[in-house]
């Protein structure tokens, strides 16, 4: 993609779902995208935030009625913090049974794509850090978040059966001692909640990564 200065990229765009489409899959596509000058659309808060992959906004081969059903099909997971959902998922076989030419031929493999903090999440003073676990090996992978969403709403865009996604909310600020032991307590529990072994051996044990 051709260099655009900041001026014209607006970042940290969100939808729930039923206005985006994948171009290359047409796979219906919820979570944080950005926009060009020029009018077109991209998953992630950033351009930094890879993969960066074009969407499309309400095309014409999405009828109303494929955009009405994923509207009001029930989530198949939600969170929320201090009461606001974050993320909602809807099941890809509701667009395929209006447009089964389009589902993906082939499946791509999670890979290491951390996503980093910005500005304005060290003035909120904390982010979260996305990965995924191999099902039947010791294997992890940091991720980003459109990676996540597709495993996490079993997408067929990507080999989500050989992998488990979970996520870690991570301080960045305040006194360095306490970020360390609410990393390393955040991280336990995940261990021993989700059974995820040596998860504090693959992030080398460094609780204060990112900190300032």
């Amino acid at each position: 993609m051709a260099y655009y200065p900041q001026s014209q990229i607006t970042t940290n765009l969100y939808t729930n779902g039923g206005e985006f489409f994948y171009l290359n899959t047409k796979l219906p596509y919820s979570g944080y995208y950005y926009k060009l000058s020029t009018g077109k659309f991209y998953t992630g808060r950033t351009p930094q935030e890879l993969p960066s992959l074009e969407l499309i906004q309400n095309p014409s081969w999405a009828s109303p009625n494929v955009v009405n059903t994923l509207d009001n099909s029930p989530a198949l997971f939600s969170y929320s913090s201090n009461g606001e959902t974050q993320y909602e998922s809807y099941p890809s076989s509701f667009f395929y049974q209006e447009y089964p030419k389009y589902a993906p031929t082939s499946r791509i493999l999670p890979y290491y794509s951390p996503v980093l903090p910005t500005q304005q999440d060290y003035q909120i003073g904390e982010f979260r850090r996305y990965f995924c676990k191999k099902t039947n090996e010791i294997i992890y992978l940091e991720i980003n978040q459109n990676l996540f969403n597709l495993l996490l709403e079993k997408s067929d865009s990507i080999q989500w059966s050989l992998y488990f996604p979970f996520y870690l909310d991570w301080q960045l600020t305040g006194n360095k001692e306490q970020v360390a032991k609410v990393n390393k307590n955040n991280t336990d529990l995940s261990i021993f909640k989700l059974k995820l072994p040596a998860l504090d051996q693959y992030l080398e044990f460094n609780w204060t990564k990112y900190y300032q």
